[in-house]
């Protein structure tokens, strides 16, 4: 279902906004498009960064539902999302593993097998970056 946004005022404010949408996975579908080109980040910091501390399952669970034209006009780059330990999380030569170590490697991610080398690629965003990019 969508619906206007109308203001306190009563003035429309020509957004659309997508009545169905989990709110929670919005912020993480949000977070992960400040990730930047060339960087990953882990589910859990995802989670932390999206205000949800101990929710990395609920990261992986949002972006196998990040609507097709991917959020408010902007895709979300979910291929820069990785596990803790480094690794991508799809089975090894699965499509979705091929899929994703090919994203990355299109942006200069050096994927060695299923590890991406944290110490060199991970996401370590200043404040401004989350003041800015940020809108919860």
């Amino acid at each position: 279902m969508v619906a206007s946004v109308v203001s306190a005022d009563g003035v429309r404010t020509g957004a659309d906004v997508n009545l169905s949408v989990n709110p929670l996975y919005a912020r993480i579908w949000q977070t992960v498009q400040t990730i930047p080109y060339g960087k990953v980040a882990c589910y859990g910091q995802i989670a932390d960064l999206a205000g949800l501390p101990g929710r990395a399952r609920m990261v992986g669970k949002a972006l196998g539902k990040v609507p097709e034209g991917g959020w408010k006009g902007r895709s979300v780059p979910w291929f820069r999302v990785i596990n803790s330990q480094g690794k991508i999380s799809f089975a090894v030569s699965s499509e979705y593993f091929e899929r994703q170590r090919g994203c990355l490697q299109e942006e200069g991610v050096m994927v060695i097998g299923c590890r991406v080398k944290l110490k060199d690629f991970q996401w370590l965003p200043d404040l401004g970056e989350l003041l800015f990019g940020l809108e919860f």
